[in-house]
Protein backbone atom coordinates (compact mmCIF):
# COMPACT_ATOMS: atom_id res chain seq x y z
CA UNK A 1 0.00 0.00 0.00
CA UNK A 2 1.11 3.08 -0.91
CA UNK A 3 -0.18 6.13 1.75
CA UNK A 4 -0.77 9.24 0.38
CA UNK A 5 -1.29 12.31 3.07
CA UNK A 6 -3.10 14.62 1.14
CA UNK A 7 -3.08 17.93 3.05
CA UNK A 8 -5.06 21.31 2.55
CA UNK A 9 -2.07 24.38 2.82
CA UNK A 10 -2.61 26.82 6.10
CA UNK A 11 -5.06 29.46 6.59
CA UNK A 12 -4.42 32.82 4.84
CA UNK A 13 -5.86 36.68 4.52
CA UNK A 14 -8.09 35.16 1.48
CA UNK A 15 -9.45 32.34 3.82
CA UNK A 16 -9.74 34.54 6.74
CA UNK A 17 -12.18 37.06 4.36
CA UNK A 18 -14.08 34.87 2.59
CA UNK A 19 -12.87 35.06 -1.20
CA UNK A 20 -11.58 33.16 -3.69
CA UNK A 21 -8.17 33.07 -3.95
CA UNK A 22 -7.78 30.16 -6.97
CA UNK A 23 -4.09 31.11 -8.95
CA UNK A 24 -4.28 34.53 -7.53
CA UNK A 25 0.04 35.70 -7.31
CA UNK A 26 1.41 36.49 -4.09
CA UNK A 27 -1.16 35.15 -1.69
CA UNK A 28 1.13 33.60 1.60
CA UNK A 29 0.10 32.23 4.59
CA UNK A 30 -0.88 34.58 7.82
CA UNK A 31 0.77 34.55 11.16
CA UNK A 32 -2.46 32.41 12.28
CA UNK A 33 -1.46 30.34 9.18
CA UNK A 34 2.68 30.21 9.98
CA UNK A 35 1.79 28.39 13.44
CA UNK A 36 -0.76 25.73 12.02
CA UNK A 37 2.13 24.80 9.34
CA UNK A 38 4.61 24.75 11.96
CA UNK A 39 2.11 22.10 13.80
CA UNK A 40 1.36 20.22 10.91
CA UNK A 41 5.11 20.18 10.21
CA UNK A 42 5.72 18.91 14.38
CA UNK A 43 2.91 16.22 13.74
CA UNK A 44 4.70 15.09 10.40
CA UNK A 45 8.38 15.25 11.75
CA UNK A 46 8.40 11.10 12.50
CA UNK A 47 6.38 10.17 9.37
CA UNK A 48 8.61 8.23 7.06
CA UNK A 49 7.67 10.40 4.18
CA UNK A 50 9.90 9.77 1.06
CA UNK A 51 8.34 12.63 -0.85
CA UNK A 52 6.83 16.06 -0.11
CA UNK A 53 4.52 17.61 -3.36
CA UNK A 54 2.82 20.31 -3.28
CA UNK A 55 0.81 22.94 -6.01
CA UNK A 56 2.82 25.23 -7.27
CA UNK A 57 1.44 28.23 -4.86
CA UNK A 58 2.63 30.84 -2.61
CA UNK A 59 0.56 29.36 0.05
CA UNK A 60 1.08 25.25 -0.24
CA UNK A 61 4.60 25.96 -1.25
CA UNK A 62 4.93 27.38 2.21
CA UNK A 63 2.97 24.78 3.97
CA UNK A 64 4.69 22.19 2.15
CA UNK A 65 8.31 23.79 3.39
CA UNK A 66 6.92 23.73 7.12
CA UNK A 67 7.14 19.73 6.69
CA UNK A 68 10.26 19.63 4.58
CA UNK A 69 12.24 20.99 7.49
CA UNK A 70 11.87 18.17 9.49
CA UNK A 71 12.93 16.18 6.51
CA UNK A 72 15.99 17.36 5.39
CA UNK A 73 16.44 14.79 2.72
CA UNK A 74 13.68 15.60 0.86
CA UNK A 75 12.97 18.87 -1.57
CA UNK A 76 9.49 19.79 -2.41
CA UNK A 77 8.63 18.94 -5.58
CA UNK A 78 5.91 21.61 -7.57
CA UNK A 79 3.18 19.44 -9.23
CA UNK A 80 0.75 21.98 -11.60
CA UNK A 81 -1.42 19.05 -11.70
CA UNK A 82 -2.11 19.51 -8.28
CA UNK A 83 -3.26 23.43 -8.14
CA UNK A 84 -5.60 24.84 -7.54
CA UNK A 85 -9.18 24.79 -9.58
CA UNK A 86 -9.27 27.30 -12.16
CA UNK A 87 -12.15 29.65 -11.09
CA UNK A 88 -11.51 32.18 -14.05
CA UNK A 89 -13.69 35.07 -13.75
CA UNK A 90 -14.45 33.87 -10.18
CA UNK A 91 -11.08 34.62 -9.06
CA UNK A 92 -10.32 37.39 -5.89
CA UNK A 93 -14.63 38.01 -5.59
CA UNK A 94 -15.90 37.16 -1.98
CA UNK A 95 -18.06 33.97 -1.91
CA UNK A 96 -20.83 36.29 -0.38
CA UNK A 97 -21.52 37.53 -3.64
CA UNK A 98 -21.25 34.59 -5.93
CA UNK A 99 -23.85 32.81 -4.08
CA UNK A 100 -26.05 35.33 -5.62
CA UNK A 101 -25.21 33.98 -8.99
CA UNK A 102 -26.86 30.89 -10.78
CA UNK A 103 -24.12 28.68 -11.46
CA UNK A 104 -23.13 28.76 -7.38
CA UNK A 105 -26.33 27.05 -6.87
CA UNK A 106 -24.70 24.41 -10.12
CA UNK A 107 -21.83 24.18 -7.80
CA UNK A 108 -23.78 23.41 -4.62
CA UNK A 109 -26.52 20.99 -6.17
CA UNK A 110 -24.69 19.30 -9.26
CA UNK A 111 -20.99 19.75 -9.40
CA UNK A 112 -20.39 17.38 -12.13
CA UNK A 113 -22.12 19.59 -14.57
CA UNK A 114 -20.39 23.09 -13.27
CA UNK A 115 -17.98 25.09 -14.33
CA UNK A 116 -16.30 28.56 -14.05
CA UNK A 117 -16.34 31.40 -16.33
CA UNK A 118 -13.41 31.14 -18.61
CA UNK A 119 -12.10 28.53 -15.94
CA UNK A 120 -12.31 25.17 -14.87
CA UNK A 121 -15.29 23.03 -15.49
CA UNK A 122 -15.47 21.12 -11.60
CA UNK A 123 -15.51 17.65 -13.56
CA UNK A 124 -12.22 18.25 -14.91
CA UNK A 125 -10.34 19.45 -11.88
CA UNK A 126 -11.10 16.38 -9.85
CA UNK A 127 -9.90 14.29 -12.63
CA UNK A 128 -6.44 16.18 -13.18
CA UNK A 129 -6.25 16.01 -9.37
CA UNK A 130 -7.50 11.83 -9.55
CA UNK A 131 -4.69 11.26 -12.12
CA UNK A 132 -1.90 13.25 -10.27
CA UNK A 133 -2.58 11.07 -7.30
CA UNK A 134 -2.51 7.63 -9.41
CA UNK A 135 0.79 8.78 -10.98
CA UNK A 136 2.52 9.67 -7.42
CA UNK A 137 1.31 6.14 -6.18
CA UNK A 138 2.63 4.47 -9.37
CA UNK A 139 6.33 6.40 -8.86
CA UNK A 140 6.11 5.64 -4.58
CA UNK A 141 4.74 1.72 -4.42
CA UNK A 142 4.46 1.39 -0.68
CA UNK A 143 5.93 4.50 0.64
CA UNK A 144 4.40 7.54 2.36
CA UNK A 145 3.86 10.66 0.86
CA UNK A 146 2.96 14.04 1.60
CA UNK A 147 1.05 16.25 -1.19
CA UNK A 148 0.25 19.25 -0.48
CA UNK A 149 -2.99 21.00 -2.26
CA UNK A 150 -6.18 23.29 -1.84
CA UNK A 151 -9.82 22.31 -0.17
CA UNK A 152 -12.01 21.63 -3.39
CA UNK A 153 -9.36 18.97 -5.08
CA UNK A 154 -8.90 17.30 -1.85
CA UNK A 155 -12.80 16.72 -1.51
CA UNK A 156 -13.13 15.85 -5.15
CA UNK A 157 -10.58 13.46 -4.85
CA UNK A 158 -11.96 11.96 -1.45
CA UNK A 159 -15.00 11.52 -2.69
CA UNK A 160 -13.87 9.50 -5.47
CA UNK A 161 -11.84 7.25 -3.52
CA UNK A 162 -14.75 6.68 -1.37
CA UNK A 163 -16.99 5.82 -4.09
CA UNK A 164 -19.33 9.09 -3.80
CA UNK A 165 -20.38 10.90 -6.91
CA UNK A 166 -18.74 14.47 -7.91
CA UNK A 167 -22.44 15.66 -6.89
CA UNK A 168 -21.32 14.77 -3.38
CA UNK A 169 -18.57 15.89 -2.77
CA UNK A 170 -19.67 19.54 -1.07
CA UNK A 171 -20.76 17.04 2.08
CA UNK A 172 -17.33 16.76 2.55
CA UNK A 173 -15.13 19.53 5.20
CA UNK A 174 -11.43 19.84 4.57
CA UNK A 175 -10.32 22.68 6.42
CA UNK A 176 -7.09 24.39 6.19
CA UNK A 177 -3.36 22.89 7.62
CA UNK A 178 -5.60 19.52 7.74
CA UNK A 179 -4.67 15.94 7.03
CA UNK A 180 -6.73 13.24 5.09
CA UNK A 181 -5.38 10.13 4.72
CA UNK A 182 -5.44 7.82 1.53
CA UNK A 183 -4.34 4.00 1.25
CA UNK A 184 -3.97 3.13 -2.22
CA UNK A 185 -2.98 -0.49 -3.38
CA UNK A 186 -3.50 -2.45 -6.49
CA UNK A 187 -7.05 -2.78 -5.64
CA UNK A 188 -10.25 -1.67 -3.40
CA UNK A 189 -8.40 2.20 -1.86
CA UNK A 190 -9.40 2.95 1.44
CA UNK A 191 -9.48 5.98 3.27
CA UNK A 192 -8.25 6.01 6.73
CA UNK A 193 -8.52 9.09 7.55
CA UNK A 194 -10.52 13.11 6.92
CA UNK A 195 -9.98 16.49 7.82
CA UNK A 196 -7.92 14.75 10.92
CA UNK A 197 -6.77 18.47 12.74
CA UNK A 198 -5.41 16.87 16.02
CA UNK A 199 -2.22 18.83 15.67
CA UNK A 200 -3.95 21.92 15.97
CA UNK A 201 -5.89 20.91 18.69
CA UNK A 202 -2.63 19.90 20.45
CA UNK A 203 -0.72 23.13 19.28
CA UNK A 204 -3.93 24.98 20.86
CA UNK A 205 -3.83 23.23 24.10
CA UNK A 206 -0.06 23.81 24.38
CA UNK A 207 -0.92 27.67 23.68
CA UNK A 208 -3.11 27.85 26.31
CA UNK A 209 -0.74 25.69 29.28
CA UNK A 210 2.24 28.08 28.56
CA UNK A 211 0.00 31.67 28.23
CA UNK A 212 -1.61 30.07 31.94
CA UNK A 213 1.72 29.71 33.28
CA UNK A 214 3.10 33.19 32.20
CA UNK A 215 5.28 31.66 29.72
CA UNK A 216 7.02 33.94 27.67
Amino acid sequence: MTTILLIRHATNDYVKSGRLAGWTPGVHLNEEGQAQARALGLRLASMPLRAIYSSPLERTQETAQAIAEHHPALSVIVREDIGEVQYGDWTGLRISELTMRKMWKVIQEYPSRAYFPNGEAMRDAQNRMVNAIEAIVQAHPGQMVALVSHADLIKMATAHYMGLHLDNFQRIIISPASITTLELGHSRPFVASVNDLAHLYDAEKQAKKESSHGTP
